[in-house]
């Protein structure tokens, strides 16, 4: 008897086409497809032929068509890389990183170099104190100028109260062109008394000087003794210029050798001249002669 079972095609189930075991999720669809397509071939070839090869369908099923490789994938390259060049592919590149300035390499060297750090510190540690001790030398000598300058001052201004002093301790005559005609404790018809001062004799209107540093207490007409002027020295001395004919200075602070008025004949005289009277505290009066010696004076 014949046999009806066609066999398989010696080159598989298509032209071209070979059967593969695919481990992947599509290989996976694929194998159960093909096995449910072969399932129901199976079916339908044992039940209307009765086929003896089976077990060939069954293996079937488990295989899928390999794939022939061909000149897609390449396409699809040059599509995509048109498709860059169309939309600016040098914008997706990235852009060149901007120039970056080298730092100065010396704190480099230096962290890198223990030895120059160290020797850095000992440079900075000396020139701040050469700078601490030029600063301390400098306010030493503004102390030193300072201290003289106000020595010098203390000094100048001791001078100033020493000359000030000897200025009002010296004395000068009341007058410069004289002749003496009368000393203390004379008598004389015309006195009612001793004499009781020292006359330099001069012609009217000869300067008159204060003898010392003093104030005018007085000045103006006395009776007897004409035109008078008392000054009172610094220790308390009074000093009697009488018979002025005339006063320049009647008040307030003379200096020695100062005018303060000029020779007459006022009140009881038989001529023009000074009579200088010297009443120490302002009490009775004192020989003027030797009181103006013992001031260095020699009338």
């Amino acid at each position: 008897m014949a046999s009806t079972h066609t066999p398989a095609h010696p080159a598989g189930p298509a032209a071209g086409t070979q059967l593969l075991d695919h481990p992947g999720p599509n290989g996976s669809e694929a194998r159960d497809s093909a096995a449910r397509g072969s399932d129901h071939a199976g079916a339908a070839g044992t039940a209307g032929h009765g086929d003896p090869f089976a077990p060939e369908a069954e293996s079937s099923r488990h295989r899928l068509p390999r794939q022939t490789r061909g000149a897609s994938p390449l396409l699809g390259v040059t599509a995509v890389a048109a498709t860059l060049g169309a939309t600016g592919f040098a914008a997706a590149t990235p852009a060149a990183a901007p120039a970056v300035e080298a730092p100065d390499e010396t704190p480099v060297a230096l962290a890198a170099d223990p030895g120059l750090a160290l020797a850095a510190r000992i440079q900075q540690q000396a020139d701040s104190q050469r700078t601490a001790a030029e600063e301390s030398a400098r306010l030493q000598a503004a102390q030193e100028a300072e201290a003289k300058a106000a020595a010098k001052e203390a000094e100048a201004k001791r001078a100033a109260e020493e000359a000030e002093r000897a200025k009002a301790a010296a004395l000068t005559l009341p007058v410069k062109d004289y002749n003496l005609s009368a000393h203390y404790g004379q008598s004389a018809r015309y006195w009612a008394h001793l004499h009781t001062g020292l006359d330099f004799a001069a012609d009217t209107g000869t300067a008159v000087y204060a003898v010392g540093q003093g104030n005018i207490t007085s000045a103006g007409w006395s009776g007897a003794y004409g035109y008078r002027i008392v000054e009172t020295l610094p220790d308390g001395t009074e000093i009697w210029y009488c018979h002025l004919s005339s006063i320049i200075k009647g008040s307030g602070e003379v200096t020695s050798g100062q005018q303060i008025g000029k020779v007459g004949a006022t009140g009881n005289v038989t001529g023009p001249h000074l009579h200088l009277e010297v009443r120490p505290g302002g009490g009775a009066p004192v020989d003027p002669e030797p009181w103006l010696q013992q001031h260095g004076l020699n009338p």
